[in-house]
């Protein structure tokens, strides 16, 4: 659940909801119905970004909590299945941004790299943190820090051997790559 305050703006808070598993392997959600539905549940100011389920919207709801039960409710009714939501402030969307721009780049060959973030609901568990922090492969680094895992390849994500050993910790989050990271922050961040 957000930690920060949301931004207001007439009474009004602005959430990022970040989507898991829409538009893959046959869960279908076109954003446009997306869009209408979320508008038609009384939530305000509906913008998604790209397919993979990036919303910003505003509510008049104050708690987080019933903000995203309230989100699943009507993704699911619309979509005919369970859709998670991940709720964000634009403050802690921007925060993870930054995160990510702090961390050193490793040793990986340029043209090669590819960066992307497992964003989570809860902080990732302590145990599952120091797993990852002390991942050793060749060409693969990932950070924890907070609700996000940051992760650095020298390769497509589809060859990392880091998903395939963390696929159980990975699983309740959803992966953004970092450029997408990036135009949400400048987009949604505040």
């Amino acid at each position: 659940m957000p930690t920060a305050r949301p931004a207001t703006l007439a009474g009004m808070s602005t959430y990022i909801a970040l989507l898991r598993a829409v538009n893959v392997g046959g869960r279908v959600y076109k954003m446009a119905a997306l869009r209408e539905h979320l508008t038609a549940a009384g939530l305000e100011d509906v913008e998604t970004y790209i397919q993979t389920g990036n919303i910003r919207f505003r509510t008049s709801m104050r708690s987080a909590a019933k903000v995203e039960k309230r989100l699943e409710e009507v993704l699911r009714e619309g979509a005919g299945f369970d859709v998670p939501a991940l709720l964000f402030t634009p403050a802690e969307l921007t925060r993870i941004h930054e995160d990510a721009q702090g961390i050193p780049a490793p040793d990986f060959t340029a043209d090669k790299q590819r960066r992307y973030v497992s964003f989570f609901k809860d902080p990732v568990p302590a145990q599952a943190a120091e797993d990852i922090a002390g991942w050793d492969a060749e060409g693969e680094r990932a950070w924890v820090i907070g609700r996000a895992v940051h992760i650095w390849l020298d390769r497509p994500s589809m060859e990392a051997l880091f998903f395939k050993e963390f696929k159980k910790v990975l699983a309740p989050g959803t992966n953004r790559d970092l450029k997408v990271v990036t135009t949400l922050a400048e987009r949604w961040g505040g």
